[in-house]
C-alpha cells in the first residue's frame, strides 16, 4: 500500500483527535451486497497501518456482524490506536427489514451492553443514536448517554442525521463531539443551517457518503447492475434518467481530476477534506485497493482555482434524485 503521512483533525471542541480520513465499515457486513470477510479484515488492517484511527460501525450492520468483524480485526492491535464510533438504536427483523428506532434510556443501556461484548472492549469512544427517535425527547436520550460517559463505558457522545434545532437541544444537555451526516459534492444540504450551527456549537462533522455510495467513485457505469442485497438498487440517484444525469457530473469531475493527476474518487475526497479542518470524511472502502485510492486523496492540494473548477463541474444542487427513498427521507430530522 502507498505510504501516506496521516494528519489528524479534532472532532469538535470536546471530542478526540482522529485521522483526517476515517473508515466506514457498514459495507463489509450489510447493504452493499456480498463482501469477502478476509478482505474486509485485511482492509481494516491496512487502514490502521496507514494511520487511520477512526473506525465507524453500527450495532445493526449485519445484526451485530460488523462489530464482531471489527473485534476480529483488532485482535493483537493496540486498543488505543482505534477510535471506535458506534451507531445504535435502529430496529431490525430476521428478514433484514427496518422497524424504526429506539433510544429510550433503558434500551440504550441494553444496546451498549451487547456492543461492548461483541467488540470485546470495555468502552466505546463515540456512541451515537443512528437516527432521532420521534418518541423520545433528544434531551432524554443525551442525558442517558451522559450517564454512560460518567460511568466510563462511553468516552464521547455523537449524533447522526439530525437538524440544527436538535443539535442545539442536545448540546444544551452535554457536549456533543460530532455529527455524522451525509456530505459530499452532490449532497450539500448541511451547508445551509446544519454546518453553521455545528460550527457555532463546536461540534465536528463526520461526513459519510463522500463518494455518494460509489456514484462519485468513478467506477460506476450505466451498465452496472446492483448485486442482490445492494440497497443502491432502490436509491433514486442510481435509477433511470437520474443515473444518466449524475454520471454526466462524474464525467465532468473526471476532467478536473485528470488535470490534477488524480482519480474522480480522489478529487471527491479531497474536496470534502478542503471544506474545513472540522470535517472528517469517512470512506466506505471494502477492499485494500479502494482504500489505497481514497488515501491517495490526502496529498492532493486543491487551489482556489481547482475548487472553482470543481464547483463549475458539479454545481451545488445539480444532482438528480434524493439521497434516499421517500419513506427514509421522511424519517430524517436533518431533512426537515
Amino acid at each position: 500500500m502507498t505510504t501516506n503521512t496521516m494528519t489528524t483533525r479534532p472532532l469538535g471542541t470536546s471530542g478526540p483527535r482522529v485521522s483526517a480520513l476515517g473508515l466506514g465499515l457498514m459495507g463489509m457486513s450489510d447493504l452493499y451486497g456480498p463482501a469477502d470477510e478476509a478482505e474486509s479484515i485485511a482492509t481494516i488492517h491496512a487502514a490502521l497501518d496507514a494511520g487511520v484511527t477512526l473506525l465507524d460501525t453500527g450495532d445493526f450492520y449485519g445484526m451485530g456482524h460488523n462489530e464482531l468483524l471489527l473485534r476480529d480485526a483488532l485482535k493483537g492491535r493496540a486498543r488505543e490506536n482505534a477510535v471506535i464510533s458506534v451507531k445504535f438504536g435502529a430496529l431490525r427483523d430476521a428478514a433484514g427489514g427496518w422497524n424504526g428506532v429506539d433510544t429510550r434510556p433503558i434500551a440504550i443501556k441494553n444496546f451498549l451492553a451487547y456492543t461492548l461484548k461483541r467488540l470485546g472492549t470495555d468502552h466505546v469512544d463515540i456512541y451515537r443514536p443512528a437516527r432521532l427517535d420521534p418518541n423520545v425527547p433528544i434531551e432524554e436520550t443525551v442525558g442517558a448517554l451522559a450517564d454512560l460517559v460518567k460511568a466510563g463505558y462511553v468516552r464521547h457522545i455523537g449524533l447522526s442525521e439530525v437538524g440544527a434545532s436538535t443539535l442545539r437541544r442536545a448540546a444544551a444537555v452535554h457536549p456533543i463531539a460530532d455529527l455524522q451526516i451525509e456530505y459530499s459534492l452532490i449532497s450539500r444540504g448541511i451547508e445551509r443551517d446544519i454546518l453553521p450551527t455545528a460550527r457555532e456549537l463546536g461540534i465536528g462533522i463526520t461526513a459519510y457518503g463522500v463518494l455518494s455510495r460509489g456514484l462519485l467513485s468513478g467506477h460506476w457505469s450505466r451498465e452496472r447492475a446492483t448485486a442482490p442485497g445492494d440497497f443502491r438498487g432502490h436509491l433514486p440517484r442510481f435509477a433511470g434518467d437520474n443515473l444518466d444525469r449524475n454520471l454526466a457530473l462524474v464525467d465532468a469531475l473526471r476532467e478536473v481530476g485528470q488535470d490534477k493527476g488524480a482519480s474522480v474518487a480522489q478529487i471527491a475526497v479531497a474536496w470534502a477534506l478542503a471544506q474545513g479542518d472540522d470535517i472528517v470524511p469517512l470512506v466506505g472502502a471494502r477492499t485494500r485497493a479502494r482504500l489505497e485510492e481514497s488515501l491517495g486523496a490526502l496529498p492532493v492540494v486543491l487551489t482556489e482555482t481547482d475548487l472553482a473548477r470543481i464547483s463549475s463541474a458539479v454545481p451545488a444542487g445539480s444532482v438528480s434524485g434524493d439521497r434516499y427513498d421517500p419513506h427514509s427521507m421522511s424519517a430524517l430530522d436533518s431533512e426537515r
